[in-house]
């Protein structure tokens, strides 16, 4: 077989493919434009372009919790636990009135030197700030299980906060440890 042949061939046989491509076949791998459903376009109902959804930060000094043992303080060697928050997200949903903020950060409770299993209450404050002004502030003992005193166990802590619908654009979230006022004696 000369070659010429050979070539005039696979011509003839890649025309024949790519006629097939153009020629509507409802059976082939393509298809044609008509062959498939129009689209429809999705429709929430609910859906709306949210506004402003205040930043949560983490004050210097707040993303820290370190617990001694009894009668100790600042002693390496009486660490009880030490916890930390790091990765925060929030979400918004405003309705005429009101805008509530879903505020979530991720946590890490590890176990010092005197550290033993168990459950501990962290004390965690979410507050919302518009400039200088506090317009939200609560105080959450939220307990964490600390299971294996080699490991540290991770923990989310999520609040809702509601707060008036016309915040500004200086509001913030801060969430931080709080040890809450210091106790009279």
């Amino acid at each position: 077989m000369s070659v010429n042949v050979s070539r005039g061939i696979l011509a003839a046989s890649l025309l024949m493919l790519l006629s097939g491509c153009n020629a509507g076949n409802p059976g082939g791998v393509l298809g044609s434009a008509a062959d498939k459903p129009a689209a429809t376009p999705a429709v929430n109902a609910a859906a709306a372009v949210q506004g402003f959804c205040p930043p949560i930060t983490l004050r210097d000094g707040t993303a820290y919790h370190r617990v001694y043992a009894k009668g100790a303080k600042d002693d390496p060697a009486k660490v009880v636990y030490q916890a930390s928050l790091a990765d925060t997200t929030r979400s918004c949903t405003r309705s005429e009135t009101t805008l509530t903020i879903t505020a979530m950060v991720q946590g890490r409770l590890v176990a010092g030197p005197e550290g033993k299993p168990g459950q501990f209450n962290l004390p965690i404050r979410v507050a919302v700030t518009e400039g200088e002004k506090v317009v939200f502030s609560e105080l959450t003992q939220f307990p964490v299980t600390m299971t294996d005193v080699a490991q540290a166990t991770q923990f989310v802590f999520t609040k809702d906060v509601t707060v008036p619908a016309e915040i500004g654009g200086l509001t913030k979230v801060h969430i931080g440890f709080d040890e809450g006022p210091t106790k009279k004696k």
